[in-house]
């Protein structure tokens, strides 16, 4: 029998900075490696964050993060008002449970018609069963690296609203 976590959805605050940071670095470098190389999640998820420009962008957005009963941060995500879904990372030992799904449906409340986003290959899956259409396969270069990544959108119908 599975144990019950008990979840929580809850707005960022800064005192959740580190936590979050710490999350995506792991996931990244966890998760991730399946589908990019370390030369690629090493730039992609450097250990040289800019804790205050991920504050500041967290705070501007609608951002979300999960919670176990224990109370760590085992997921986050946020999206600006123009319906762009910037972050969207699970703990790597709290995948497939339903949490990014969590996020995301609090995400796609947003008032916007259209939400998209540039999602890795390993989120691409995860965005299509969203109904996310990609409209363009890309490689976007960062430090001289090379990432594939997808540039995906949702319409949202009248009754997602």
């Amino acid at each position: 029998m599975k144990n019950k976590i008990n979840l929580i959805i809850r707005h960022y605050k800064p005192t959740d900075i580190e936590e979050v940071v710490n999350l995506f670095y792991n996931t990244v470098h966890s998760i991730n490696t399946k589908d990019y190389t370390k030369a690629q999640v090493n730039v992609w998820a450097s250990k040289n964050i800019d804790l205050d420009n991920w504050n500041k962008t967290l705070l501007k957005h609608h951002s979300f993060v999960v919670t176990n009963s224990f109370g760590k941060i085992i997921g986050f995500g946020d999206i600006d008002s123009t319906g762009y879904l910037d972050k969207l990372f699970v703990h790597k030992d709290f995948q497939n449970i339903g949490i990014a799904t969590l996020i995301c449906d609090e995400l796609e409340k947003i008032n916007t018609d259209i939400i998209f986003t540039y999602s890795s290959i390993t989120a691409k899956p995860f965005f299509e069963k969203r109904n996310y259409k990609v409209i363009k396969e890309q490689e976007v270069e960062c430090q001289g690296i090379k990432l594939k990544n997808y540039l995906m959108e949702k319409i949202k119908k009248r009754q997602d609203f």
